[in-house]
C-alpha cells in the first residue's frame, strides 16, 4: 500500500495467536465425514486439509500439481488420516463432473466442499501480450467458474447427508479496485456464496465464505507481495503481522461444523483488522490517539 510516510521497520510476521496443539485431544467434529478441498496441495488449502484431517475427516485433495498434492497426501496418511489425491482442472466442467464422480465412488459420500482453488497476481500465467478476453477468461475460470462447477456438481451428493456444507474462499481484494480482474472474480465468488446458500437451504445445506487478508503461504510469495523490498511500506494488518493458513483453516472448520448451524450465506472477513484501518491517516492518528480513544498512553508491553 502506498502513502507518503514509509515505515522502515520490518514488521514481524510470527503469529502471536495460540495455535492448535496437536498433542491435545481434538474435537473430532468431522469423524467419518468426507471433505473435498480444491487447491488442497499448497498454502491455505494445505492448511485446511490438515485441519479437517485432524478432526477425523477423510480428505479428497483436488489439484493439478501432482507432486505437491502427493506430498500433502503423504503428510496426512503419515499421521494416520485418510487422504486421496484427485487430479483435475476445476475450471473445466467436464473435469469437475468426472472428479466429483470419482470422489463419491472412492468414499461413498460427500459432506463438505471447500472451494479454495484459484489464481492470483503471482500465479495466473498471464503474459503482457494477452488480450482482454483471455485475461478475464483465466481469472474467471480459476476463481469463479471453478467455484460454480464444483458446487453445482457436488450439490446432489451433499443433499444426501444431514448437515452438509460448502465453504468458499474469497479475498479482501473484493474491496479494492486496484486488484483488477482478480478482485472482480472474487466478488463473483461472494455472490455465488449467497446464491448457493439460497438454492441449498431446502436440503439443509449451509454455504458460507471466508475473505482472507494477507496470509503467509510461503517466503517466496511474501517477498513478491512486498514488492521485493524486503519489508512492508505499511503493516499487512492492524495486528502488524500476516495471518497463517492455520488461522483460515480454523475458520473453515468452524463454518463447516455444527457450531455454525445457523450461519449461511455469509462471508467472514479474516484479515487481522486490515479492512477497518485507514492507513493513510494512521501516522497522524497515532500522534493524537489520546484524543480519539478511551485512554491515553499504553498499558504495558504485550508483544
Amino acid at each position: 500500500m502506498g502513502g507518503e510516510t514509509r515505515i522502515v521497520e520490518k514488521f514481524k510476521l510470527t503469529p502471536t495467536c495460540r495455535g492448535i496443539d496437536q498433542n491435545e485431544e481434538e474435537n473430532m467434529r468431522f469423524e467419518n465425514k468426507v471433505v473435498l478441498v480444491t487447491g488442497g496441495n499448497f498454502g491455505i488449502g494445505r492448511g485446511i486439509a490438515h485441519r479437517f484431517a485432524r478432526e477425523g475427516a477423510k480428505v479428497a485433495i483436488v489439484a493439478r500439481n501432482e507432486e505437491r498434492a502427493n506430498d500433502v497426501v503423504r503428510e496426512l496418511t503419515d499421521q494416520g488420516s485418510v487422504a486421496v489425491f484427485f487430479k483435475a482442472d476445476v475450471s473445466s466442467e467436464d473435469a469437475v463432473k468426472d472428479m466429483i464422480h470419482a470422489v463419491v465412488e472412492q468414499f461413498g459420500r460427500l459432506d463438505v466442499v471447500v472451494n479454495n482453488a484459484g489464481c492470483g497476481s503471482q500465479n495466473c500465467g498471464i503474459n503482457p501480450e494477452d488480450p482482454p478476453g483471455l485475461r478475464w477468461e483465466i481469472f474467471r475460470g480459476a476463481n469463479l467458474d471453478s467455484n460454480y462447477f464444483v458446487s453445482a456438481h457436488a450439490l446432489p451428493h451433499l443433499a444426501k447427508n444431514r448437515g452438509s456444507t460448502i465453504v468458499n474462499i474469497s479475498s479482501t481484494s473484493v474491496f479494492h479496485g486496484n486488484w483488477g480482474l482478480y478482485g472482480a472474480a472474487k466478488v463473483g465468488v461472494e455472490g455465488m456464496t449467497r446464491s448457493f446458500a439460497a438454492e441449498a437451504a431446502p436440503y439443509g445445506i449451509r454455504v458460507n465464505g471466508i475473505s482472507p487478508g494477507w496470509i503467509e503461504t510461503s517466503p517466496e510469495e511474501t517477498a513478491a507481495a512486498q514488492g521485493g523490498g524486503g519489508g512492508w511500506d505499511m503493516p499487512p494488518a492492524l495486528l502488524e503481522r500476516m495471518g497463517t493458513p492455520e488461522e483460515i483453516a480454523n475458520t473453515a472448520a468452524f463454518l463447516a461444523s455444527d457450531e455454525a448451524s445457523y450461519i449461511t450465506g455469509q462471508t467472514l472477513i479474516v484479515d487481522g483488522g486490515l479492512m477497518i484501518t485507514d492507513y493513510p491517516s494512521r501516522s497522524s492518528l497515532e500522534s493524537v490517539g489520546h484524543r480519539v480513544f478511551s485512554h491515553s498512553g499504553k498499558f504495558g508491553e504485550n508483544r
